[in-house]
Order: structure tokens, then C-alpha cells, then sequence
């Protein structure tokens, strides 16, 4: 395998207060043009390479490879700021930490050395995963078969669709079985190589610029040391599923409370009074308070399962057990079935709050809504409350895949 990139190419390492200031930093700078991004559907490449060149997405590479190593909580604060004012840029690095994270469940030692080593070097992961002509989500036709050399590489072949990250990545890690049928692997291929076409083919009402189309593999040559399993991930207790959705909750957290504070701008500054209120500006009509008051309510209270969802799957890190790993997952469900719900409440509601003007479309306040209702369709909300369900009721833990 490759040397990993040389010590003066490295990207700052960032402490936890670090990578919060960064990441509010960089949301404040994100947000100027958010709106305009999304009219126009113009990809951040700009602002992405400035994500990569911060030290943000290599905060989870372990202290020992040097990294900072920083915990589950930590990344999801980072990514919630991000959202707060541009989800679509803060989900385009979301596979980037969770194959991060498979690297270091399953990869060699020399593979971690490698692909963390690109990840210190500023480097990107995106994904090759979902499938759009089979079963179900977890049901996948992409494989890999030998390349009948004497070096004993691999041919890698399929079709993905909802590739987030991967038309700006360095690298795409692709699901694939292991010839026909055979257990689940993950090829690393780069962007780049003979074979790989990557789509800007994604069409979404919301989410519009985080580029999730389609990857293309026609026979692109894997080698032997670019392939680590995937599906021994899920033999034992692991956080890898948690962690991943973890993510996704703090996505949503964003959106909800990036939509109040622009509602909330938008009343103290362009809305008028209703007239039964009997008030000089809206900001003071009791109705529009207290609309406010249940709307920064529910806010408050996704953010605070999100933190807990955090506190949980870091403990889970620290003590993995049967035990800790299902408290995790529920945490997690509990986190995303909440965020789900608040982003999509404040994203609708704003409107009512903020009056007739909030709906012309030139000022693109419905973006908040269309982001929050096409992220939450990632993972249905009403599962991760059926698995909450089955634990209350018969403590029954959650299932072992990457969606709980």
C-alpha cells in the first residue's frame, strides 16, 4: 500500500473548543450565501475545500495515528453548527466520518496507517451504498470478483444511487459483495480512477446542493489491501450504526434551530402586527410570543436528546457491551424521532409566525422545510419510535444494522 502522505501536508488538529469555534466560524461564513446556493443549485465547492483544509473532518482520527480522537458528542456539535445555517454542506462529510469509523472497526493496521494518514492530509471520503433496483435499503448488487491476475485483485461492478460526497471526494468507498452473493466488503477506489463515473445527476427538493447522484463502476480494478469486510461490523455490539445516525439527528437539530433564528429575524424585522393585538410590531403580539415559546421548546428539547443520544454512544465507546451499545441505539432513536420532528415543526410553522410576506418565494425561507423534510427521509422517524416501543414495552434491544 501507498506510504501515507508526508507530516507537512497535515491539517490542523483540533481540541473539542477548537472544532466548535471552527465549526461556528465556518457556519457563520457558510450562511451568507446559503439561500442563494440553494435557489441556484450551486454546488459549495469552495466552501467544502475550506471544511477540508479547517482540520474538521479529520477530528475522529485516534490521537495514536495523530489525530485529536474526539468523541461522539463533539462530532455531532460540529455538525450540528454547520446545519444551522447550510445542512446541505454539513451532510455532504457525513460519510466521510462514518467510513472513517469503518476503517478503524475493521481495517488493518496498514490500512488505518493509509486512510487515516489521507485523512490528516485534508483528504475526502465519500460513498458508493444505496441501490436503487433492489429489494430494500440493506439489499445490495454491486461486486466484487477476482481479476484473475497472479496479484489477486479484484473487479469491481454496480450501479449506487444517493452518493452524498462522492462527486467532491478523494476517495469512494463502495458496499459490494464479495463475488456473488458472498459477504459484504468495502472496496476504496479513487475518484478518479479508469472506470468510476460519478453522476451530478441528484434532484431532491431539498438538500438541492449536496450532489447526491449516482456512481458508475465498470470494472475497476480494486487491489488486494484497498478491500476490508463490512459485515463482521455487525456480529457483535457496536456503536458504528449509532454513531452514524447520531450524525443525522444533529443535521436536523441544525435545520430546526437555523429555521428559528431566521423566523425569528424575519418577525423583529419585516413582519407586521395583526391588528386585534393592538401592538406597534409583531414582536410584541402575545400569540406570536408563545408560538415562539413552543417552537424554541421543542428545539430545546431535540438538542438536549441529541446531547444525551452523544453522552451515550461515547459511553458505549468507552464500555462496549451488549448492554451499552443497545442504550446507545435508543438514545440515538430517541434523538432522531425528536429532531425529526422539531426540524419539520419549526420549518412549516415559521410561516405562521411570521406572516404573509415569509411566504414569497424570493426570500427562499422554504428551503428550511424542504431540507428538514428530505434529510428526515434518510431513516423513517416512525421506526426508531417502533424500536422504542418494543424496548418499553418487552425490552426488546434494538436489531444490529447502521440505520439504528
Amino acid at each position: 500500500m501507498t506510504a501515507a502522505p508526508v507530516a507537512d501536508t497535515r491539517v490542523p488538529v483540533l481540541d473539542a473548543a477548537a472544532a466548535r469555534r471552527t465549526a461556528a466560524t465556518l457556519a457563520e461564513a457558510f450562511g451568507v450565501e446559503a439561500a442563494e446556493r440553494d435557489s441556484h443549485r450551486l454546488l459549495p465547492l469552495a466552501e467544502v475545500d475550506q471544511l477540508a483544509r479547517s482540520g474538521l473532518l479529520a477530528i475522529t482520527v485516534p490521537r495514536a495515528l495523530g489525530g485529536p480522537g474526539l468523541r461522539a458528542g463533539d462530532v455531532a456539535e460540529v455538525f450540528r453548527l454547520l446545519s444551522t445555517t447550510d445542512p446541505s454542506i454539513a451532510q455532504i462529510p457525513h460519510s466521510h466520518f462514518v467510513y472513517v469509523n469503518a476503517v478503524l472497526h475493521q481495517g488493518t493496521d496498514d490500512q488505518q496507517r493509509f486512510f487515516l494518514g489521507e485523512v490528516l492530509a485534508g483528504r475526502r471520503f465519500g460513498n458508493a451504498q444505496s441501490e436503487l433496483r433492489t429489494k430494500d435499503a440493506r439489499t445490495w448488487g454491486t461486486t466484487l470478483t477476482p481479476d484473475g491476475q497472479a496479484g489477486g485483485g479484484w473487479l469491481l461492478n454496480g450501479a449506487k444511487a444517493y452518493s452524498t460526497g462522492a462527486l467532491l471526494a478523494d476517495w469512494i468507498p463502495v458496499l459490494a459483495h464479495l463475488e456473488e452473493d458472498g459477504p459484504m466488503h468495502v472496496a476504496w477506489v479513487e475518484r478518479h480512477a479508469d472506470g468510476v463515473s460519478v453522476v451530478d445527476d441528484w434532484d431532491g427538493m431539498g438538500q438541492r446542493t449536496t450532489a447526491s447522484g449516482s456512481v458508475r463502476l465498470e470494472d475497476v480494478a480494486v487491489a488486494p489491501d484497498r478491500v476490508m469486510p463490512f459485515h463482521l461490523t455487525f456480529t457483535g455490539p457496536q456503536t458504528y450504526g449509532s454513531f452514524a445516525q447520531l450524525l443525522h439527528a444533529a443535521i436536523d437539530a441544525g435545520i430546526a434551530r437555523g429555521a428559528l433564528t431566521e423566523a425569528a429575524a424575519f418577525v423583529r424585522t419585516h413582519s407586521r402586527p395583526y391588528p386585534d393585538a393592538k401592538v406597534e410590531t409583531a414582536g410584541e403580539d402575545p400569540l406570536t410570543v408563545h408560538a415562539f415559546g413552543q417552537l424554541e421548546l421543542a428545539v430545546r428539547g431535540c438538542e438536549a436528546l441529541l446531547r444525551e443520544a452523544g453522552a451515550a454512544v461515547e459511553a458505549a465507546d468507552a464500555d462496549l457491551t451488549e448492554a451499552t451499545a443497545a442504550e446507545a441505539s435508543l438514545a440515538v432513536a430517541a434523538a432522531r424521532a425528536s429532531t425529526t420532528e422539531a426540524s419539520l415543526a419549526v420549518g412549516s410553522r415559521l410561516f405562521e409566525v411570521a406572516g404573509t410576506r415569509s411566504a414569497l418565494d424570493g426570500l427562499n425561507l422554504h428551503r428550511h422545510w424542504r431540507n428538514a423534510r428530505t434529510h428526515t427521509l434518510h431513516d423513517p422517524a416512525s421506526w426508531k419510535v417502533q424500536h422504542l416501543g418494543q424496548w418499553a414495552l418487552h425490552g426488546t434491544v434494538p436489531p444490529r444494522h447502521g440505520q439504528i
